[in-house]
């Protein structure tokens, strides 16, 4: 389902959303669990006008989990992939999630059952370009958490740092999250480097995309303040869950 503004595209998967950015290059937002191949390509087919896993130009990863990198070794993607250390690391192989603490260990096992892809695997930076996105570093859910802004289009997607559930949004939780007081500082910053005049629209990893306010409804989060919205911010359609 088309997300403001025009040529953004949810890709409802399992328990998650993946993301389709067509600017002139085809952008597809991080991939899904390893269970969602098929529902991938039907969501790719069923956005805009129609899109293959062929079309990929590019391959945008916030973060390494079994539910953002899953389908990259799943399906024939000929694109390379972005994301930053450590989790770029675990993606390629190069490096294994540690046992310690609670988040790196659920990475570690999430990473049975995620097959390293054999696509090129290119480190991003703080704030460096990548086509018409910037990717800011928001280590906490994982240390290697990047967003990416999409300022010609107003959208930043911000992976599993804040969630989505009934309107509410909220940042990522102990039970998910490496360090809640290091994600907590990351949504402040996030927040500060978008304003003034950021970005409308959220496009998170679990929940429902915000529609309207996005910035200051992130920095509402970073202050503690209570964050709700009742209105048509929200996109409606699947279920909503928390971040994994």
């Amino acid at each position: 389902m088309g997300i403001p503004p025009d040529h953004v595209f949810r890709l409802g998967l399992t328990s998650v959303n993946a993301y389709l950015v067509d600017d002139g290059e085809v952008t597809l937002v991080d991939a899904g669990t390893p269970w969602d191949a098929e529902q991938l390509e039907a969501q790719l087919e069923g956005a805009g006008t129609g899109y293959a896993v062929a079309d990929v130009d590019r391959v945008l990863v916030t973060h390494y989990d079994l539910d953002h990198v899953g389908t990259l070794a799943e399906l024939p993607f000929d694109a390379p992939v972005y994301a930053a250390d450590p989790d770029a690391s675990y993606l390629d192989g190069s490096a294994t999630p540690p046992l310690t603490p609670h988040k790196a260990l659920s990475q570690r096992v999430g990473g049975l059952f995620v097959s390293t892809p054999d696509l090129p695997v290119r480190r991003v930076g703080d704030r460096e370009e990548v086509g018409g996105f910037t990717a800011f570093r928001t280590p906490g859910h994982t240390p290697g958490h990047t967003a990416y802004v999409h300022r010609a289009f107003g959208v930043a997607f911000v992976g599993d740092m804040v969630t989505e559930s009934d309107g509410d949004l909220a940042p990522s939780s102990w039970f998910t999250a490496y360090s809640t007081a290091e994600n907590a500082a990351s949504v402040g910053r996030f927040a500060v480097a978008l304003s003034p005049g950021g970005p409308e629209v959220l496009a998170v990893g679990h929940g429902d995309p915000v529609r309207e306010g996005g910035t200051e409804r992130l920095r509402r989060v970073a202050l503690g303040d209570p964050d709700r919205s009742d209105d048509a911010s929200r996109e409606g359609g699947r279920g909503t869950t928390r971040g994994g």
